[in-house]
């Protein structure tokens, strides 16, 4: 027999010893600089980053592929902060009106900070200047000058209001004008002059006269009333004039020595043409601009000038579309609600007497806008939500120009006119946070993606556990006690965490890189240590919080593990049985996860059914658990079918299982449930079997050890620990073993065994307690061997099966 040796307590957990971490406490860990990663256990993603710093041409945004729970967003946070802060911030950004087309608002970029202090500045300058104008009007100066103006067109106006009077006496009709100046022909008959309803009273035929006499003379007054409208328009012309040089004035007061500050702060031309438009604007439109009230001692007989003029103060607001006043270097936007609003910025609109209305005050920036010149983050489950800021988004990295449409998100509204504005040109590094399968979707779905997003930074989940591993992780555990305001904690409670790292990752050579959860458990063990009165977090609370874990957790463990006590499942962990196995599975119940014993039972009869698979044949096995299957018949077929055909019926089965099974990890129990039937040896009940089986007979390693060990271990302690129970497993799963405590102590008294084998014939002999035998030279084995006695077996069925209907003839 193949000697095979339980494995000692010190192989079945990665232990680090206290006295190797130099530190009393955790407070006494030098806290390095925070220099962006440059011990990082993650290289590749380091190596990636970089490039992509350095890359300036389109197309080298970033994915960040990884798992939760490896603090993406985190690390990509410690990576950049440093960088950014290094970096040039990016202008202030506004939106202005356009004097030249309305529809289309300029975009105007400023030195960070100077947006704000801008608009500021403008709005109080513009508000004197409103004050300061009416006063100017009422000045001595000005109201000289216009009264001229207004005595040199009433005389014009008096001068032609007689000639047309004149010339209407003479035709018999006389010629009014009120106090508006509006002109009116009143017929004269016998020597009265006639009001509306006299005129009314007249005879029809002497109605239609006066009137063809009146229509002939107003054509012939036509070249009068041209000159006093001509009159008018000139007067109205000489006024505005005189308006605009006192509003000039006011300008030149307030407005120019505020655009000549801001051109030395922010020298560019789109600033200048944009003062320089306001001005000419503000000059044409004095009336929308001024609002003033008609002076009293005016005369009231002047031209009227129309309908009051539109109120035209919002052209000259300053709309701050990206402010980075308080941003220090470039900007790290984190968008974690990225609808295409949120993405991509907005144009809202205004109800105004029922209706929807919107101009370039209304311009709202996105993510997008808010991150140029530095870096946005978006989590792909998030910006996949919104289907409609995905394509904006890949529109805009394409092009290289954010633009803002006026539309929902994402949603199809009726038509209205909107406006246009000026498009941003892009400059940023977009990194995309998501888990490789994503990734993977994108890269065979979307041609764009891998042009836009051309490096790939793949995280890994575990780092090696040497001597700057455990730095690296003593480094990190420091941080997050600091950054989370924990109790420090101890050099055992710090070598626990070490270990507690190796088991989320299950090897006792690597440590997870899963920080989010090894911060949880650091919380509560600090609130447990608070809650004791202690100012320090030592071992003993530590596992207390590992316990207080897992006893939150594990419910429906806790079911299982009653209903093994009850009998419900049947599962023996002493004793011996033929053709019956205890296998082991890992179940998932939300994040907790936890191991199962099975009973893995076979049946072996005369036929030429073969071995079948009672899972797969109720469509509760799935492919690779069907793989595994025919893995295991491949098997018998190499060792027993070298001289012969197999020919038997057989069927397996897991015992009580009601649900889907997959994987292979189970093949090795199936293997041995199967050679034990087929030989009628029995198979020890007090040890369990995980390890799946490949074609030559070798014992593959497998996943999910230490659940299952415990899980077993857990059954046989309430069923009592005899000292003959265990587990055989892979040898090449000894390295991911990180078994808890109370298993470790078993092992250690001797109570429960750990045993690791390679090929199937070790298992074998370790079930059954009798060598496995080998195989000779005309394919038979040695005599009394279990193999031997499979072969033995398999020949009998043969024959059995060949002569079972043969009957003999009597004559």
């Amino acid at each position: 027999m193949t000697k095979v040796s339980p494995l000692p307590a010190a192989r079945l957990r990665a232990t680090l010893d206290p006295t190797r971490i130099q530190w009393e406490t955790s407070d006494a860990i030098p806290r390095p600089p925070r220099n962006g990663m440059r011990r990082t256990p993650q290289p590749r993603v380091l190596q990636a980053l970089e490039l992509a710093l350095h890359i300036r041409d389109g197309g080298y945004n970033v994915y960040l592929s990884g798992e939760a729970n490896l603090g993406r967003t985190y690390m990509l946070r410690e990576y950049l902060a440093p960088r950014a802060r290094k970096m040039d911030t990016p202008p202030d950004l506004v939106h202005v009106y356009n004097f030249e087309d309305p529809d289309r608002p300029r975009l105007i970029a400023l030195p960070a900070g100077q947006g704000r202090k801008l608009r500021t500045a403008l709005t109080q300058a513009l508000s004197k200047a409103r004050k300061e104008a009416p006063s100017r009007f009422e000045h001595d100066a000005f109201v000289r000058k216009r009264t001229l103006l207004l005595d040199k067109f009433q005389t014009q106006r008096s001068k032609l209001f007689k000639e047309m009077d004149t010339v209407a006496g003479g035709e018999g009709f006389n010629l009014d004008m009120d106090d508006s100046g509006s002109l009116t022909l009143y017929p004269i008959v016998e020597g009265k002059r006639l009001s509306e309803d006299e005129y009314e009273k007249l005879d029809a035929t002497l109605r239609k006269s006066l009137k063809l006499k009146g229509d002939r003379l107003l054509q012939a007054m036509t070249g009068l009333m041209r000159k006093l409208t001509r009159a008018e328009q000139d007067f109205v012309e000489d006024e505005r004039t005189l308006e605009k040089e006192v509003v000039r004035e006011v300008l030149d007061q307030f407005l120019t020595p505020l655009a000549d500050k801001f051109a030395k702060t922010c020298p560019c031309d789109e600033l200048k043409r944009y003062f320089a438009d306001m001005r000419e604007d503000i000059l044409d439109n004095i009336e929308g601009f001024v609002q003033r009230d008609m002076p009293t001692h005016m005369p009231q007989q002047q031209p009227d000038l129309g309908p009051p003029p539109e109120d035209t103060s919002f052209r000259y607001d300053i709309n701050v579309f990206v402010d980075n006043s308080e941003t220090h270097g470039a900007p790290i936007v984190v968008d974690d609600h990225p609808t295409p609003s949120n993405l991509l910025g907005c144009i809202e609109r205004e109800s105004e007497m029922g209706a929807l209305v919107t101009d370039f005050t209304l311009v709202k920036a996105g993510s997008l806008q808010k991150a140029n010149g530095g870096f946005l983050v978006l989590h792909m489950e998030d910006i996949l939500s919104y289907p409609s800021a995905w394509e904006g988004l890949l529109r805009a990295l394409r092009s290289g120009l954010a633009r803002i449409e006026d539309a929902g998100d994402g949603q199809e509204s009726t038509k209205t006119k909107g406006i246009e504005p000026e498009p941003l040109r892009l400059d940023l590094k977009v990194v995309l946070v998501g888990t490789e399968e994503m990734y993977e979707t994108l890269l065979v779905n979307d041609d764009r993606f891998p042009k836009l997003f051309k490096i790939k930074a793949h995280l890994t989940e575990a780092t090696e556990r040497n001597a700057d591993g455990v730095k690296v992780y003593l480094a990190r555990i420091a941080r997050i006690i600091d950054e989370s305001k924990l109790l420090p904690f101890d050099r055992d409670a710090m070598a626990g965490l070490v270990d507690y790292g190796s088991r989320i990752i299950e090897d006792q050579r690597k440590l997870s890189l899963k920080f989010p959860v090894l911060r949880e458990l650091m919380i509560e063990a600090s609130a447990l240590a608070s809650m004791k009165g202690s100012a320090l977090v030592d071992r003993t609370t530590l596992h207390d919080a590992m316990v207080a874990r897992t006893y939150r957790a594990n419910l429906v463990e806790q079911h299982y593990m009653d209903e093994y006590d009850r009998e419900l499942i049947k599962v023996r962990t002493s004793g011996s049985e033929v053709g019956r196995v205890n296998g082991l599975s890992v179940t998932w119940y939300g994040d907790f996860e936890f191991g199962l014993p099975h009973q893995i039972s076979c049946t072996v009869g005369v036929g030429h059914g073969g071995i079948i698979d009672l899972e797969r044949e109720a469509e509760l096995g799935g492919p690779i658990h069907t793989k595994a299957m025919m893995i295991l018949k491949s098997y018998l077929v190499s060792q027993f079918a070298r001289t012969k055909p197999l020919v038997m019926t057989g069927s397996l089965c897991f015992e009580q299982s009601y649900a889907g099974i997959e994987g292979d990890s189970a093949s090795g129990a199936e293997l041995a449930a199967l050679l034990s039937a087929i030989a009628d040896v029995p198979i020890r009940l007090s040890l369990a079997f995980t390890g799946a089986v490949s074609q030559s007979g070798q014992i593959m390693a497998v996943g999910g050890v230490t659940r299952k060990v415990e899980g077993f271990f857990e059954v046989c302690s309430r069923h009592g620990l005899t000292g003959e129970q265990g587990v055989i497993l892979p040898k090449d799963n000894i390295a991911h073993l990180m078994l808890k405590q109370e298993v470790v102590a078993a092992v250690n008294e001797g109570r429960f065994s750990i045993w690791p084998v390679a090929h199937i014939t070790e298992a074998m002999e370790l079930l059954t307690g009798m060598p496995a035998g080998r195989m000779r030279a005309d394919s038979t084995f040695t005599p009394g061997t279990l193999y031997d006695k499979v072969d033995r077996r398999l020949a009998e069925l043969g024959k059995l099966a060949k002569d079972a209907f043969k009957q003999k003839r009597k004559r």
